[in-house]
């Protein structure tokens, strides 16, 4: 079966077919360098991750880049604010998100892109705008001119005249058109700049992700993606800016995740609801975190609650319980199972029916409940009296094909320092000799360091707590 994808241009699902045979070019949005990422940015982080880790699962080779903002008005307040350099400023929490998603499971992109490495890229762009009539030079500023491209308004839905309706000139500001966008702004007194045809300055906004595309994936992309919110004016306008310069399609295919809610509420920093990302992690598991986030599938609202948080918690749980039981189990079984073959097509089954699920516009949220199908599949096996390795290792190879794709790491159980296994064997002992008080009082003991003891019909097992 193909992928299919929702196409945020088209507004419907379509087959997804690559620029060239089994190669994937996708480029999303990153974040604007001046603070801490929140929770709503954690969001695209993971959701085009696991976009990717499916395309790599499928065969493709997949050309990821995801850009840094490293330069623009917030920057420049924040820098001022502290007195920090840019440079130091933007270095800081590049490496800090860098950071706050690696522990989330999220693979570094083939290409990381900044706006201050792309600058001559970023000039030559809007000095070709400008030769082809698009862009127009007043005063050291640079606009672009929405209503001399015929198509403006396609992905957000709008029409040229309804955004026009909308749209104001702010003071200071010299357009022709208030739907006029920057592409290049003048430099203001000790401001970071750079030397253009226009004089000292820097890139707008829009212009900066078009420059980057074009340099690292070339003027047609499979994939571009980003949050909800960017889809006006943001990619609206690196669509107009792009195609009026090429003649060709931008990307193929728009992908855009849904906002995050906080317990109901919209998350914005004016309600003053907004979640740090590494405060969620120092908080929860972040695997709890990022497979919270795709329980939901990826074009939906998600709400956030510590309520839901935990409930997720419990169910990864469950899960990681099923993969150790049947570790455990695998000790006392044999190849001599005559059902064998039967649970063999089951587990494929399963396999087929992730596949299913993430080949229909990555839908994470069925490919989880695939995940608990299996792992009840598991746990029903597991009460069988004799059980085939072979059909052991198939469930945890299938299980553990799924959690790479959607990103979840599976935790190792570490060895046991010389002093818990001594307690374990002194409490086997105290069994055996039918002092039950004190193997309790063993159990007890290891309680409080958090290890937990199972009693299984094939023998003591632990695990953390």
């Amino acid at each position: 079966m193909s992928i299919t994808i929702y196409n945020s241009l088209t507004r419907k699902k379509e087959k997804f077919v690559p620029i060239e045979p089994n190669k994937v070019k996708m480029y999303v949005c990153g974040p604007t360098v001046y603070n801490y990422i929140h929770i709503g940015n954690a969001r695209p982080a993971i959701v085009f991750d696991t976009v990717r880790r499916y395309f790599e699962y499928k065969g493709y080779e997949v050309t990821y880049v995801l850009n840094f903002t490293d330069v623009d008005d917030k920057i420049i307040n924040a820098s001022k604010e502290t007195g920090e350099s840019v440079e130091s400023l933007t270095n800081r929490f590049i490496n800090a998100y860098l950071k706050d998603v690696g522990a989330l499971g999220v693979k570094k992109a083939t290409h990381h892109p900044r706006v201050t490495e792309t600058i001559d890229e970023i000039i030559k762009f809007i000095e070709a705008l400008i030769e082809k009539g698009y862009a127009y030079e007043v005063d050291g500023d640079v606009y672009f001119q929405p209503r001399k491209f015929k198509d403006y308004g396609k992905l957000s839905d709008q029409s040229i005249d309804e955004l026009r309706a909308g749209a104001r000139i702010k003071v200071g500001e010299k357009k022709k058109d208030p739907l006029d966008f920057a592409l290049w702004k003048k430099a203001k007194e000790g401001e970071i700049s750079w030397d253009s045809p226009w004089g000292k300055g820097r890139p707008g906004w829009h212009i900066e992700c078009s420059a980057m595309v074009r340099k690292y994936l070339g003027e047609t992309i499979d994939i571009h993606a980003g949050g909800q919110d960017l889809t006006f004016p943001h990619h609206e306008n690196e669509i107009a800016q792009s195609e009026a310069l090429t003649g060709k399609p931008f990307a193929n295919y728009w992908m855009h995740n849904g906002y995050i809610n906080i317990d109901n509420e919209k998350m914005s920093k004016s309600l003053g609801n907004f979640i740090l990302t590494k405060d969620i992690i120092a908080k929860y598991d972040p695997m709890v975190v990022r497979f919270f986030m795709l329980s939901v599938h990826y074009r939906n609202p998600i709400n956030f609650t510590d309520e839901l948080l935990e409930s997720a918690k419990n169910s990864l749980e469950r899960i990681r319980i099923s993969y150790q039981n049947l570790e455990h189990r695998k000790k006392a079984s044999t190849n001599l199972a005559l059902d064998s073959e039967q649970w063999l097509e089951k587990i494929a089954e399963k396999i087929d029916a992730f596949e299913a699920a993430m080949d229909d516009d990555f839908n994470t949220a069925n490919a989880i409940t695939v995940l608990f199908e299996l792992s009840r599949e598991a746990n029903l096996y597991l009460e069988k009296n004799q059980t085939d390795v072979k059909v052991i290792e198939a469930f945890q190879n299938a299980m553990k094909t799924i959690l790479d794709v959607l990103g979840i790491e599976m935790e190792e159980e570490d060895l046991l320092d010389d002093e818990i296994e001594r307690l374990i064997e002194e409490r086997n002992e105290a069994r055996k000799a039918r002092d039950f008080e004190r193997a309790d009082k063993i159990r007890d003991m290891l309680l409080e360091k958090n290890i937990i003891l199972e009693d299984t019909p094939q023998g003591v097992r632990w695990r953390r707590k």
